[in-house]
């Protein structure tokens, strides 16, 4: 094997070579860098936007959602408790959802204004773990007016600060004598989230469950029970569980059932994107191909020299087997470090901004996954094994006799 390597590399390195040869040798290497390359960055970049949502997604949504679609759920916190107790549940929650019209300064808006029990529910919605102004305290000020917490987008669209009153305007209205009338009440803004979630920032507000009832104009029930889950991946099986558990008319919703439509076309995307990008690459194995077929060519005589000295068939073929192999490894190493030097500092230092409000992040996240680098690697690697094995078999059929005849 040293011998095959050892003219291998003198034919790679030789200063003889014709110029053609050489600069075609170059375009290969830089084809091969720039597939992998290309390639290594777009992957990490579809993994950062799947991780990403999914991440600030869990934040903020529940796991599991127990609904009793057509009614409201009356003693929630019996069934709570029970259902706490299966295994895998970290929380369960009630929670009263309900969409109101906020109005504040002359504007108005329809937002989902969701009612909760503070304590619960700030131990597993990272929103209320993230307040950025104000504070988070329920408590209602001198005149018995509720508070209410509002997302960081809506209030610096709006100017609105901590101490604030805004008015919400339920579509369940009451009935006076005068007909239906919506059912209408003034909040104090007592702190401001940052969930780092647009949709969530720009059109949730959060109570306690006792005003949100109190909006509503019902008694003391919710319209979800909403799960945490020690490992998110297994809310399908503890969903049909809870089902089992809180008896019939009850339906279990889970995250992935939520956003289904959000992650398929994410791992659509990434499927597309390998393939088409990947094209690259193996443009970059063609070239590989032309310059070892081009090396047959100009270093015949060579090859016929070394056959009559007792070289045999197959190790020709090994010399332009480790040429292809040389050039390949050059480029997918090349293009490994580039793109994985680029996907980290992109992603630890936010280089590439975008609009959250059409991206729901403020910027490109790369997270570079070590085992796309290892397909990757192996792919193009198995590009570049690929196109040598043609040039190669050539190298080994030449006849020495009919090239050295007229030497």
């Amino acid at each position: 094997m040293q011998f095959e390597w050892f003219v291998a590399r003198r034919y790679l390195r030789s200063p003889y070579r014709p110029a053609v040869l050489r600069l075609v040798t170059l375009f290969s290497i830089l084809g091969v860098s720039a597939g992998v390359a290309t390639l290594v960055i777009a992957l990490a970049m579809n993994t950062g936007f799947r991780e990403t949502l999914q991440d600030r997604l869990l934040g903020v949504q529940a796991h599991i959602s127990l609904l009793r679609p057509g009614s409201d759920i009356r003693n929630y916190e019996a069934l709570a408790t029970k259902l706490a107790a299966i295994p895998g549940v970290r929380s369960v929650t009630p929670a009263v959802y309900e969409t109101v019209l906020l109005s504040f300064g002359g504007e108005a808006l329809g937002v989902v204004a969701k009612g909760v029990d503070p304590e619960r529910e700030r131990r597993g919605d990272e929103a209320l773990q993230r307040i950025v102004a104000g504070k988070l305290d329920f408590t209602p000020d001198a005149d018995g007016i509720d508070a209410l917490l509002i997302g960081k987008e809506l209030a610096e669209d709006w100017k609105i600060e901590p101490g604030d009153y805004v008015t919400l305007t339920s579509p369940q209205g009451r009935l006076t004598p005068f007909g239906l009338i919506p059912r209408t009440r003034r909040f104090r803004v007592a702190g401001i989230f940052d969930s780092g979630f647009y949709d969530y920032d720009r059109n949730w507000c959060f109570m306690t469950l006792h005003a949100a009832q109190s909006l509503a104009g019902t008694s003391d029930i919710v319209n979800v029970l909403e799960f945490r889950l020690d490992n998110p991946e297994r809310a399908g099986e503890i969903a049909r569980k809870a089902e089992q558990i809180a008896g019939a008319g009850y339906l279990a919703t889970t995250w992935m059932e939520q956003n289904f439509a959000l992650f398929r076309a994410l791992r659509l995307e990434k499927l597309v994107t390998a393939i088409f990008i990947g094209l690259i690459t193996f443009v970059a194995g063609l070239n590989i191909l032309v310059v070892l077929s081009m090396t047959v060519t100009d270093k015949a005589r060579d090859i016929a020299v070394l056959m009559s000295m007792g070289t045999r068939r197959e190790q020709i073929r090994t010399i332009f087997l480790w040429q292809g192999i040389a050039v390949g490894f050059t480029g997918t190493l090349i293009g490994l470090c580039v793109g994985y030097a680029f996907a980290l500092i992109a992603g630890t230092y936010h280089l590439i901004p975008l609009d959250p409000q059409v991206y729901a992040v403020s910027y490109v996240p790369f997270h570079p996954s070590v085992l796309d680098g290892v397909w990757i690697t192996l792919a193009a690697m198995g590009i570049s094994i690929g196109a040598t094995i043609l040039p190669a078999r050539a190298a080994a059929r030449l006849l020495p006799v009919e090239i050295l005849r007229y030497e």
